[in-house]
């Protein structure tokens, strides 16, 4: 029986239960590249999936800072498990934009009856990271047919439906759901990444696949009209990365105080009181405590703006301008927390870390694979254009 989450509250009591559980066996899942298959099912049976159904369909409709702190929760506890729900959350989004209010219905039962969403956005072989040459072609008698090849699909193995992105004949883009085993759609778990080892974030064969209209939803209206919905998805990103970090420091805490053998230099019986290391130590946890905060930040500037673009305010456009800002600020900290405290931890702890069996340095693998998903220096240029000269930045899927 899926559990339905009542409110914020409960949200994040579930989140912090589950992403401790989820440690006790993350690194050998790592290590061994087993697939949380059973853990993605107590994903499902929490509720935590449908915890953004508005509440006229039954949902919590949690906010989005209580939404990046359940990332944040899970992906400290198992950044593959945090990072699998990313596009079941971002397809949720697809939907609220321009479903139907049948469609909306019809997908919110399916979520708060667990199913998991997918995804099938990326080609490998297109000339940018967001052109995409699958097709949907219309049939006679109204059905679609797609067909294409899609890359770093994560979540589609597990998933009960795929949503793929194509382009039809006036090459806009539409966002399809398509169901787990439909003829036609082959999911291969080819993913060899270095880190985020169990996401399955491998290749969707589409040949042919039949999908009604009714399960096709024009995605290509989104950036017509004021909207957050690029600042959306980057920021579930980045609650993911200040999720690596989080791990990163308390491991390599756990590291330092149970491993790691004073310098004799430094005069003290335990690395955890030589000066050097506290201090170094402490500037690793500014920068996770920063990105906390500014994760929270950007979570209540998406909050303001959802509610200035609902109600029809003025100032619409700049909260969502605003918003869009403080998620790069997060997305480029998140980063740079993740990807400098899994490295640095090393170095406090000492030679025992670098041992294959501690698999400390699954953080730093999980870190620098996911944040290759768009560049930071991106984040960062939109940042200073805006606080330099005022510009907004671009209504597109990344910022």
């Amino acid at each position: 029986m899926v559990h339905v989450i009542a409110d914020d509250a409960e949200a994040l009591a579930v989140a912090a239960r589950l992403g401790e559980r989820f440690a006790e066996g993350a690194s050998q899942r790592d290590a061994q590249r087993i697939l949380p298959k059973d853990e993605l099912a107590e994903l499902s049976e929490s509720g935590l999936l449908g915890i953004t159904v508005p509440r006229r369909h039954g949902g919590a409709e949690v906010s989005h800072r209580t939404l990046g702190s359940v990332f944040r929760l899970l992906a400290a506890g198992d950044s593959s498990i945090g990072q699998i729900p990313q596009n079941h959350f971002f397809f949720l989004n697809v939907l609220r934009h321009n479903a139907t209010e049948r469609q909306l219905a019809f997908f919110d039962a399916e979520v708060l009856a667990g199913k998991r969403f997918g995804n099938a956005l990326a080609e490998a072989g297109a000339k940018t990271a967001h052109a995409f040459e699958t097709r949907l072609v219309e049939q006679p008698g109204g059905d679609f047919r797609i067909t294409g090849t899609k890359n770093y699909t994560t979540g589609a193995l597990f998933a009960h439906w795929i949503p793929v992105f194509a382009v039809d004949g006036e090459n806009r883009v539409n966002a399809a759901f398509v169901p787990a085993g439909a003829d036609g759609l082959t999911v291969l778990d080819d993913w060899d990444g270095i880190g985020q080892r169990t996401t399955a974030s491998g290749t969707v064969l589409l040949d042919g696949v039949r999908v009604p209209p009714e399960r096709v939803v024009p995605h290509y209206r989104t950036f017509g009209e004021t909207e957050i919905f690029g600042a959306y998805g980057q920021f579930l990103h980045a609650a993911i990365d200040v999720g690596i970090a989080e791990a990163a420091l308390r491991d390599g805490g756990t590291g330092v105080r149970e491993l790691s053998r004073p310098w004799w230099e430094a005069g003290v019986e335990r690395t955890a009181e030589e000066p050097l290391v506290v201090q170094r130590f402490g500037e690793l946890a500014l920068r996770v405590r920063a990105a906390k905060a500014l994760l929270n930040e950007a979570g209540d500037a998406l909050d303001a703006a959802r509610r200035a673009i609902d109600s029809g305010a003025d100032d619409a456009e700049d909260k969502a301008a605003e918003a869009s800002v403080a998620v790069a600020a997060i997305r480029a900290q998140a980063d740079d927390a993740a990807v400098s405290v899994s490295s640095d931890i090393f170095a406090l702890i000492g030679a025992r870390a670098a041992r294959a069996g501690r698999n400390l340095d699954r953080h730093w693998r999980n870190a620098r694979t996911h944040t290759l998903h768009d560049p930071r220096r991106w984040k960062v240029q939109h940042l200073g254009d805006y606080e330099l000269n005022g510009t907004h930045p671009p209504r597109n899927g990344i910022v």
